[in-house]
């Protein structure tokens, strides 16, 4: 009603707009589409929409008119981004416009339709922009180069929004264009480094006819397609025991992500990943290939909505009683 009233009182030009974008455009998302600044919005339904603007999340005081418009505004996007959702196949992932999309519906979610949007740079990051906008010092900056450039294995850990995958963008981009990469993702978001680099990605079982294609399928398959690194957007299932394997055995200066607050959580995790793709494996085995396959790991993280880089630890020795970390800088 309150948004009702606020439409009504806006001018005939604004008030036409606004009912164009409703029917037959974005709504009430239009100008958090425009704004650069906005770097994620959720929609929980109809009513509730949700933004992050310069490191606040705040809600939007306007809302899709009806659930029909709402429910248009689905079908566009799905049309737009060749996804597509209903109760046989209830979640949906894909690449919008400049956003990495997530779709979900009910009964699964507590509203008809859920949307989740993450802006994706229109101009990706470089070390050298990270460095100055403040994000790592000089020396820090000149410690994750040399791990590219000596082509050691990293993982980039961090809690959501913490750049993660912006950061491993930008170390893409120090690579030399003869250097071929095969990068693996459950969604289109890294860039390829150069021409002689490709890119794979999953696929779900949308219908019974096409079979699935997940990342353990796909890290198998890029064992054939001669690369020089294996880049893995996220690392989260059973897909951990193969990429290991492959890093262990020849691999080197591959780069991957993975969701975990400090290193020594993510190796746990990373443990834990390995065992539900190969659970008859001891522990001290799985310790020996995360030591074999892991070099560094780089800490990213956000303070006061700005990100940083919190470390780089170095995987030094594995011990009867676990890892010993040493934090490079």
């Amino acid at each position: 009603e309150i948004v009702l009233k606020k439409l009504v009182h806006q001018s005939p030009g604004a008030m036409i707009e606004r009912l164009e974008q409703e029917f037959f455009g974005y709504g009430p998302l239009k100008h958090l589409i425009e704004d650069d600044r906005v770097v994620e919005i959720v929609v929980n339904g109809q009513k509730e929409i949700w933004f992050e603007r310069d490191g606040t999340f705040c809600k939007l005081e306007d809302r899709f008119l009806t659930e029909t418009t709402f429910k248009n505004f689905i079908d566009r996007i799905c049309a737009e981004s060749g996804t597509s959702i209903d109760l046989a196949k209830p979640f949906a992932d894909g690449r919008w416009r400049d956003f990495r999309l997530h779709l979900a519906c009910a009964p699964l979610t507590h509203c008809h339709y859920h949307i989740t949007l993450r802006r994706l740079p229109e101009h990706p990051w470089t070390l050298s922009k990270l460095l100055e906008c403040g994000w790592a010092t000089s020396e820090q900056m000149s410690v994750l180069r040399t791990l590219v450039v000596k082509k050691k294995n990293v993982l980039f850990i961090g809690a959501t929004g913490t750049g993660k995958t912006s950061v491993l963008g930008a170390c893409l981009k120090e690579l030399p264009d003869n250097e071929r990469v095969v990068i693996v993702e459950d969604t289109d978001e890294l860039p390829r480094p150069n021409s002689a680099s490709t890119k794979l990605l999953t696929r779900p079982n949308p219908t019974p006819a096409l079979g699935e294609v997940n990342l353990t399928d796909l890290v198998k398959q890029s064992l054939r397609m001669r690369p020089f690194r294996i880049v893995m957007g996220e690392v989260r299932g059973a897909e951990a025991k193969d990429l290991l394997l492959a890093l262990a055995t020849g691999h080197s200066g591959s780069l991957g992500t993975m969701h975990a607050s400090d290193p020594r959580q993510a190796l746990l995790r990373l443990e834990m990943l390995v065992q539900m793709g190969a659970p008859q494996w001891g522990q001290q085995a799985i310790r020996q290939l995360l030591h074999l396959s892991v070099d560094s790991l780089v800490v990213c993280g956000n303070r006061n909505g700005h990100r940083c880089l919190e470390g780089i630890h170095k995987v030094a020795a594995l011990e009867t009683f676990g890892f010993l970390l040493e934090q490079l800088c």
